[in-house]
């Protein structure tokens, strides 16, 4: 994989130039884009004429690609959301995180496969680890580009789980921040209140460093790690449905946390917490049934059959039930926030285990969706295998609004677990 931070770096100081970097990236396009399928879209000749702008390398991200999941307008390549319905749609305009992107000095190449408006009908990328297995979804080529080192950066999203579970999956750092950091303006609404933007990269330094030079926040945190960090343990009440590898590795986590200096305690959460995980559907189906209104009444039939049924069902959600899952969201951010007094993270699954061989489904967001309701920072972090060599994460959850801390602490996680 690519090391953003330290490909930055370098090109800060004249080692290598924002062309040598896209280079690399379009040589792995090159041997494993046709078996990977991360892209549904590529203008590298673009890219390539952008590298040479004066002045890139020193602009925050230095000239870095950034690849840009296909559920984001761009206005210099085509954005499809995955579907059929709008094959060949080209905006008039870049979302707002991808003006982001391009004013700090990042390269867009191409856009990565998204399942269609970032639902749940499997794409067609396959996993860089093992081209057999699910690379999760929806930000599936977002995860792969990154994991086959075509890009040392992609943007994706999360409504539940969509960042943190292709991370596991592809074995790469996914981080989602605090709900709000980096706009949604721009990018197909499915619930806009989970609808989450999130960044891939090698590292937990990678991916700081990334948001840190998208927003202008305090968020590169170099080479620092937490300093013996307080850390709750927490399986859910949805422990039995991870598998054995999932067991594992959080346990081998833990263990790794504590010898490098942390204090670990497991936890049960709290009742107002775990009552707010069923309302996650409720939230995002009844608003998923207004935001694609115009498509299912003017374009059902281009729809999979898949997301049309679950949008005929979704409209059935009354109003009075939305309102109550809201409340009890509500009041289920109050408590966790008043856990974080106690912890300074949250350790738990990213995933019900490793990447799912086939393509039947692309995974359960069942351990991210409370996490993404409840709009924390949350970073998957890599290192662990089980025992196929296939990656399996383990996800770290900070408190809203304070990422640096939670990334400080994935940071000393994915320290702890490499020199264990």
């Amino acid at each position: 994989m690519l090391l953003a931070r330290d490909l930055a770096l370098d090109i800060r100081a004249g080692r290598l130039s924002p062309a040598d970097v896209l280079a690399q990236g379009v040589a792995a396009i090159a041997a494993h884009e046709p078996q990977v399928r991360a892209f549904e879209s590529l203008d590298l000749e673009a890219a390539a004429k952008a590298a040479q702008e004066p002045g890139l390398a020193q602009r925050p991200l230095a000239g870095l690609a950034v690849a840009v999941k296909d559920i984001l307008d761009t206005r210099d390549l085509p954005t499809t959301y995955g579907s059929a319905i709008y094959a060949g749609h080209r905006p008039v305009q870049d979302a707002p995180v991808v003006r982001q992107v391009k004013r700090a000095g990042g390269l867009v190449p191409g856009k990565a496969v998204t399942t269609e408006f970032a639902f749940l009908k499997p794409s067609v990328t396959r996993n860089p680890r093992n081209l057999s297995h699910s690379p999760g979804g929806s930000s599936s080529g977002s995860a792969a580009a990154v994991a086959a080192g075509m890009v040392p950066l992609a943007l994706g999203t999360q409504t539940g789980g969509s960042v943190i579970r292709p991370a596991a999956f592809c074995g790469v750092t996914g981080y989602k921040p605090t709900f709000r950091t980096l706009p949604t303006l721009g990018m197909k609404t499915f619930s806009w209140h989970l609808d989450t933007i999130g960044v891939f990269g090698a590292r937990v330094a990678d991916v700081a460093f990334a948001v840190g030079a998208m927003t202008g926040r305090d968020l590169d945190i170099g080479e620092d790690v937490a300093q013996a960090p307080r850390i709750a343990l927490v399986r859910t009440a949805r422990a039995e449905n991870a598998d054995a590898d999932a067991h594992a590795a959080l346990e081998a986590a833990a263990k790794a946390a504590i010898a490098a200096g942390a204090q670990v305690a497991a936890i049960d959460l709290p009742d107002e917490i775990e009552a707010a995980d069923p309302m996650c559907a409720t939230i995002q189906d009844f608003e998923a049934a207004i935001a694609l209104a115009d498509d299912y009444d003017f374009h059902r039939d281009g729809m999979s059959e898949q997301l049309a049924a679950h949008l005929d069902r979704a409209a059935t959600i009354p109003a009075d039930a939305y309102d109550t899952a809201r409340r009890t969201a509500k009041r289920a951010r109050h408590a966790l926030g008043d856990l974080f007094a106690h912890f300074d993270a949250l350790l738990t699954f990213s995933a019900p285990g490793a990447a799912l061989e086939g393509f039947a489904s692309t995974g359960s967001p069942m351990f991210n969706r409370l996490w993404t309701l409840m709009g924390t920072p949350c970073i998957n972090v890599t290192g662990l295998e089980n025992a196929a060599g296939l990656p399996v994460g383990v996800q770290v959850v900070g408190r809203f609004g304070r990422d640096r801390n939670a990334l400080l602490v994935a940071a000393f996680l994915e320290r702890a677990i490499r020199e264990r």
